[in-house]
């Protein structure tokens, strides 16, 4: 499986990214995809995952209610809608497929796209 992730920049606090993370190969072994964030300093954490079936969506207390994880099956692409962005969610952005059924534990993510710089402004 391969993870292509797109769609960071730089925004003003308050502002809205989207970032999408593209698959390819042998997506069929895919259980979950997820979003994972690593600020410089700290631990790599998660952020949102989804469900390969797209049913089921799962996000970390921080981001719950301004970040929206979504999934185009016609185009085997995960997207991470980001709104009300604050300084704190600035760090690197990562997609990852799990053949586990377990969104939040970067462990047991298989596949790793690379990634993308997210930087909000005060």
């Amino acid at each position: 499986v391969q993870l292509q992730a797109s769609g960071g920049g730089l925004v003003q606090t308050g502002g809205s990214l989207r970032l999408s993370c593209a698959a390819s190969g042998r997506t069929f072994s895919i259980y979950v995809m997820g979003w994972f964030r690593q600020a410089p300093g700290k631990e790599r954490e998660f952020v949102a995952g989804i469900s390969w079936a797209g049913s089921s969506t799962y996000y970390a207390d921080s981001v719950k209610g301004r970040f929206a994880i979504s999934r185009d099956n016609a185009k085997n692409t995960v997207n991470l809608q980001m709104s009300g962005l604050k300084p704190e969610d600035t760090a690197v952005y990562y997609c990852a497929a799990s053949t586990y059924n377990r969104v939040d534990a970067a462990k047991l993510y298989d596949y790793w796209g690379q990634g993308t710089q997210v930087t909000v402004s005060s």
